[in-house]
């Protein structure tokens, strides 16, 4: 072939493709621009219309389909709550859109209580419609109206079981409306979906813990710990289960860290303290929970019972005796009886027969030997910063004359009630409370 022709067929195809190109751009550029006018002219004639007339249906229709397709919530809400209110005088507005796109454009701009205006009336319409039972359903979970959101997100899943956005709001509602079985199963749906869910994992955990399942609720607690929103939330969960089983070390673990969070919501501060107060005097550290006490009376000085346990435990602070009465070993405890025993008659011979613990006090019979008497005497140790009432001093009273003993004596580090002061008054059972103690 002449190299002269084939070079000039080349030269004719290049200026072709190109040709092609050239207009190929200008008509996209053209569909461009006559989507754009088309656009315009859209609302140009619609607020012409609606300059002449507000209520004007078709401009409010025209209108109201650009804002609400391209999501500007707040132009598209303005539209449809003006077509909801006029809808019943004007046939050429379809109500249950108008209804529908009010609520959504209302729960969009978190106009909660607008939303109930739309929502309900097109749920009176069409009650399968998908899209009105999710916002409805949506829209009563974050009026915290939880039972009554449950229904219509279930039957969102219904008319779409597809759906992918349902499961999460299903399942937090089951879950605030303490159905926490049930809310299991959406739970485990919803961080299917999306396994960054961090709200869906700890309330996941906490019904779990509700159920029974401790042990799995707890290692999920101890996975979210460090988590900047849920973290400390965790931890006082996690040290609420190891309290309850007598883990004490680690329940202090526990609220430790969730108080090195930051930001943390004031009355979650105050709860963690609070049991993390308590974890210490289970663990005789007095001085630490009397600190954690002052903490709290210093943000909230009425918070529980926080002014009681400051003031008995500041008592039991500075008093080591009282502390070994109160909170030490069985063991202790009852060592620490038999010297209160033994100093009590100090000038007689003291011989203790027998020992007896019970749950709630230790019974000593003994027999007290001095220069002009001797007796058999029964010491019973209340251990106890409450009342004893007039039954404990009849049980008393009774075991003194079941054992033929001369004499009781009945301790307590509390006080006795009235009635049984009065009880005790004429037989031969003396009762020393707190201050004789």
């Amino acid at each position: 072939m002449d190299p002269v022709l084939l070079l000039t067929g080349i030269v004719i195809i290049i200026a072709i493709i190109a040709i092609s190109l050239v207009v190929s751009s200008r008509k996209s550029g053209s569909k461009r621009g006559g989507k754009q006018k088309n656009r315009s002219q859209i609302i140009k004639e619609a607020s012409r219309k609606l300059a002449q007339d507000p209520h004007n249906p078709d401009g409010l229709i025209a209108l109201g389909n650009v804002y609400f397709n391209e999501h500007n919530w707040e132009k598209a809400y303005q539209i449809y709550d003006t077509m909801l209110s006029i809808a019943p005088a004007h046939q050429e507005i379809d109500p249950f859109t108008a209804a529908l796109r009010q609520g959504i454009c209302a729960l969009k701009l978190n106009k909660i209580q607008d939303a109930f205006r739309g929502l309900p009336a097109a749920y009176q319409i069409n009650p399968s419609n998908f899209d009105v039972n999710y916002n409805l359903g949506l829209a009563c979970y974050q009026n915290k109206e939880y039972d009554k959101a449950i229904p219509c997100l279930k039957k969102a899943i219904v008319a779409n079981p597809e759906a992918t956005n349902v499961n999460a709001p299903l399942a937090m509602a089951l879950y605030k409306a303490h159905h926490f079985k049930e809310s299991l199963a959406f739970l485990r749906k919803a961080l299917d979906e999306n396994p960054d869910n961090k709200e869906a994992l700890y309330s996941m955990a906490d019904a779990m813990q509700e159920c029974g399942y401790g042990e799995k609720a707890m290692k999920v607690f101890m996975h979210l710990r460090p988590d900047p929103e849920f973290g400390a939330r965790s931890c006082l969960s996690a040290g609420i289960i190891h309290m309850n089983s007598n883990q004490y070390e680690k329940a202090m673990q526990d609220f430790e860290i969730g108080l090195r969070h930051q930001n943390i919501p004031q009355d979650l501060l105050l709860e963690i303290r609070y049991r993390y107060a308590n974890a210490c005097f289970a663990t005789k550290n007095i001085s630490l929970g009397i600190m954690q006490l002052r903490e709290i009376q210093a943000i909230n000085p009425s918070y529980k019972d926080c002014g009681q346990l400051l003031s008995r435990y500041s008592e039991l602070n500075q008093n080591k005796n009282l502390q070994i009465y109160l909170m030490s070993s069985s063991s202790d405890f009852v060592a620490l009886c038999r010297k209160i025993v033994l100093v009590y008659y100090p000038r007689s011979v003291v011989k203790i027969q027998d020992i007896s613990v019970q749950p709630d006090n230790v019974e000593i019979l003994l027999t007290v030997d001095s220069n002009k008497w001797e007796d058999t005497e029964i010491f019973r140790f209340y251990r106890t910063t409450g009342s004893v009432g007039e039954l404990y001093v009849r049980d008393f009273q009774a075991k003194v004359s079941d054992t033929k003993a001369d004499r009781g004596i009945c301790f307590t580090a509390g006080v006795y009630t009235e009635e049984g002061r009065k009880y005790a008054e004429g037989r031969p059972i003396d009762l020393i409370q707190k201050d004789g103690l």
